[in-house]
């Protein structure tokens, strides 16, 4: 018999590993990790800086993708990938952070999803479900710092450079500033290690005694504060 448990701990955990995942995969699939020095649409970068008539604007960067503007553009700014291929990722650095990321992003991915059906099914293979999950949060939080990490090391190539000066090396990021993608990035891997500790809470509130005693008496429906 299903026996539906739903704890404040339980859907706590589950409400914040989705947030996690979601979190880390629009960070990933946007272009806001660098903001590039004022410019506009027809900039030249000199020895002074962007020098050019006209309306200036911000270009982003992301691992694989980045946001300009055109000078024939009318629409606005044009935001796409600049990397049809793997192998034209912007350094050799953004291409294992682009591993590492997504290699913790489908973990996170995958906790989020088998944590929505926690409610119903508390094992697998006779492991609590929420042991299983918290390790395997701990894990794709390692794959994230690995990442993030690694990202600063390639500020250095030549890509990074067209955005963000001649100044730019790594771990320095020249006229470019951090943008939102990265700091959603890095709050999404503490929030990580903050599910995979939590999880042993959820573990605790679906397996306490007032649990057990409804069981007993033969609800199939427990919810408890």
């Amino acid at each position: 018999m299903c026996h539906v448990i739903v704890t404040c701990r339980s859907m706590l955990w589950t409400l914040l590993s989705i947030v996690a995942a979601f979190g880390e995969l629009i960070a990933f699939m946007s272009t806001d990790w660098l903001v590039g020095f004022p410019r506009t649409p027809d900039a030249v970068f000199g020895p002074h800086g962007a020098t050019a008539a006209g309306e200036a604007y911000r270009p982003t960067l992301g691992i694989y993708g980045r946001c300009i503007k055109l000078p024939h553009l009318q629409r606005g700014v044009l935001c796409g990938p600049y990397a049809i291929h793997f192998g034209e990722i912007a350094s050799g650095f953004w291409q294992a952070t682009s591993i590492f990321l997504a290699a913790g992003i489908l973990l996170l991915c995958a906790v989020a999803f088998i944590s929505v059906f926690t409610m119903c099914f508390q094992s697998i293979m006779k492991k609590s479900i929420f042991n299983v999950c918290g390790l395997l949060q701990g894990i794709a939080g390692l794959f994230l710092i690995l990442g993030l990490m690694l990202y600063p090391a390639g500020w250095g190539s030549d890509k990074v450079q067209l955005y963000c000066g001649p100044d730019a090396a790594p771990y320095r990021a020249g006229l470019c500033s951090m943008g939102w993608a990265f700091y959603t990035a890095m709050g999404g891997t503490v929030l990580t290690f903050i599910c995979a500790v939590f999880s042993a809470q959820a573990e605790i509130a679906t397996s306490s005694d007032k649990v057990q005693e409804e069981i007993e008496e033969g609800k199939s429906l427990i919810c408890l504060l």
